[in-house]
């Protein structure tokens, strides 16, 4: 049995905080951001929408496009470092929002590279038959614990959500291999005492030459080569960071997702909004060879290839 995505729905707010926003607030240019980022705006959620919020509209929709009902979810899945409270789990809070069976439900907290482990979460349980269709959601609200005085975090970031349903897909479609990784002496480099924390020359370093391999990585498991890449959604931290990933699989530009521009870096939610965004734009088509791959906070990594499709 072959796991899938079957649905994917994606929720960002309505607030557009932009460079020259933050040109008005701290000392930085719009140019210094997009040169340095590819970061033109971020979304940014009131205060009264707080994590669960958001990943219960983007779950919405993904149960909506895969056209499941509530009763046919058997587990959620929330990725996330930055839910409403320590407990209960936003997870949990979405099984009862989303009037669903007294499921399974948990959150996991591997930064960015969330969405990647909660897949890869789902693939096993899928895979066994234990369940059949697994909510998973990628969500941050990186605007509360965003230090706004602090130049070099503060324009990096946005708030989102993002979310697939998968369930069973059909033989040579859904999850063909994968990577997961974690490298805690690193952890020192990007974490959160009361707000964000962040060497960035040193994430930048651990992330260029991660992307890259582990990208390389998962196709090899999957017994393919670069050639057959039809679509590369990487973690949209930085451009820079991107184009490495890029330019390793020696894919042409238009076959990387951009997203980083409009939402910023929202962790874990990234890789999930983008894929609603190609999917949606025509760009990711039934039978194509998708690679997504993420790092974070940790450090922590993960890579999927995957064939798109039910």
């Amino acid at each position: 049995m072959n796991a899938g995505i079957i649905g994917i729905g994606r929720f960002v707010p309505e607030k557009i905080v932009t460079n020259l926003d933050l040109e008005k607030r701290m000392d930085t240019s719009d140019e210094w951001i997009r040169t340095r980022t590819g970061i033109e705006e971020r979304r940014i959620a009131e205060d009264n929408m707080d994590t669960s919020e958001l990943g219960f509209q983007a779950a919405l929709k993904a149960m909506e496009n895969a056209n499941v009902q509530p009763e046919e979810i058997d587990m959620v899945l929330v990725a996330t470092v930055t839910p409403d409270q320590q407990f209960p789990s936003v997870a949990c809070m979405l099984q009862e929002r989303l009037g669903l069976r007294k499921v399974a439900a948990m959150d996991l907290s591997a930064a960015c590279a969330g969405f990647m482990y909660g897949m890869v979460t789902a693939k096993q349980f899928i895979e066994t038959g234990a369940y059949k269709n697994v909510l998973i959601v990628g969500v941050e609200k990186l605007s509360k614990v965003t230090d706004w005085e602090d130049r070099n975090t503060a324009v990096l970031f946005g708030d989102g959500a993002g979310a697939v349903v998968m369930g069973p897909v059909s033989e040579g479609k859904g999850v063909l291999s994968f990577e997961l990784g974690s490298d805690g002496s690193g952890g020192k480099y990007l974490y959160q005492d009361t707000h964000i924390r962040m060497n960035g020359r040193e994430v930048y370093k651990f992330a260029v030459r991660q992307m890259g391999e582990s990208s390389i990585n998962v196709l090899e498991k999957a017994g393919l080569g670069k050639e057959d890449v039809d679509f590369l959604i990487p973690h949209q931290a930085n451009i820079r960071i991107m184009e490495a990933a890029r330019q390793r699989l020696e894919l042409p530009i238009e076959k990387m997702s951009k997203t980083v521009h409009k939402y910023g870096n929202t962790s874990a939610a990234s890789i999930p909004i983008s894929i609603v965004e190609e999917v949606e734009a025509g760009k990711i088509k039934d039978g194509d060879l998708i690679v997504m791959v993420g790092f974070g906070g940790g450090l922590t990594w993960g890579a999927i290839a995957m064939r798109w499709g039910r």
